[in-house]
């Protein structure tokens, strides 16, 4: 394929179930060697795109190619070159590492010599030599992720469809798991994955954010922020999270003061505004009329999730 082939095109890609539309005229395209990031709410048409992608299901309307390959429903001469770890964890619990990795091996039709080679390299991929023998039900959370993504790459795919593959899966784990992924595409291979952890959104190469089976806004994490974000993000450490953010909804929804967005995350209040330095007084005298005291108010980049969030409340608008 050429270089400046994409990855993986998609033009007007439908999906309609009956009267529901759950993918509407969709377009993207995935450079080579990109972490490619898909993004949306649970609903909003992610697996059903991957799975088109894969020729597992037929497009209602619109066109993808996958490494210049024409994908339909039933195609399969994609198949042998690409690797796809679905949402749910798909090895045998009862079988050991090396017999899940066997398997799978055997499925994508790897010479028995070949295999030997590939199940040593998975092993060493994944930090799992000496425990080759493990029960796979044994194995923790993060660990059966990483030997899943170990099975989905034995027969070296050229694209790597995950589907939100570090569900459940605790921090650190979450952070090995991207840690193999770098070395996968350094190694050539092109990603594209689905997440709704915004952390590991930030570490994409490029995104699109999709909503209701449409995409809302797409580029890198950088682009997308300077694009789609409509105002300044002030922090605040109220006394008060919960109640921080009652009182000024309902001041932004009278119209009582210019904000944008409230929006709690843990501790802390994010207030989006155009100008956020001209609504601090007004913002800390609405809260302290409530008994709130508004503890540190900074004014900061805004995150992913900041602008994930506004683009969401932008599209349904």
């Amino acid at each position: 394929m050429d270089e400046n082939t994409p990855a993986i095109a998609a033009h007007n890609l439908t999906k309609r179930f009956g009267d529901f539309t759950a993918v509407d005229g969709v377009d993207f395209e995935v450079r080579r060697r990109e972490i490619f990031g898909f993004l949306g709410p649970n609903g909003s048409g992610k697996t059903t795109t991957i799975r088109m992608m894969l020729g597992l299901m037929k497009p209602s309307a619109g066109s993808v190619t996958v490494l210049g390959i024409p994908v339909d429903g039933g195609n399969r001469r994609i198949l042998p070159r690409v690797g796809y770890m679905s949402q749910r964890f798909s090895l045998y619990n009862d079988l050991t590492v090396q017999q899940n990795l066997r398997f799978y091996g055997s499925a994508y039709g790897l010479p028995p010599a070949e295999l030997d080679a590939r199940l040593e390299e998975a092993l060493a991929l994944a930090g799992l030599e000496g425990r080759q023998d493990d029960r796979t039900r044994d194995l923790s959370g993060g660990w059966r992720q990483r030997l899943a993504l170990s099975a989905a790459i034995l027969h070296h795919p050229e694209v790597l469809f995950l589907d939100e593959p570090t569900a459940g899966v605790d921090p650190i784990s979450r952070r090995a798991f991207w840690d193999l992924l770098y070395r996968l595409v350094a190694g050539g291979m092109t990603v594209f994955v689905t997440t709704h952890y915004m952390d590991e959104a930030e570490h994409c190469h490029r995104l699109a954010f999709i909503q209701r089976g449409r995409l809302i806004a797409s580029g890198s994490p950088a682009e997308i922020k300077a694009r789609e974000m409509r105002g300044q993000v002030l922090e605040l450490v109220p006394s008060d999270p919960i109640q921080a953010v009652k009182i000024l909804r309902a001041a932004r929804q009278s119209e009582k003061l210019p904000l944008l967005e409230v929006e709690l995350y843990g501790s802390l209040v994010h207030v989006v505004a155009r100008q956020v330095d001209q609504q601090r007084a007004a913002i800390v005298e609405e809260l302290r009329a409530a008994g709130i005291q508004p503890g540190q108010m900074t004014v900061i980049e805004p995150s992913l999730e900041d602008v994930f969030i506004a683009s969401m409340k932008a599209s349904v608008a």
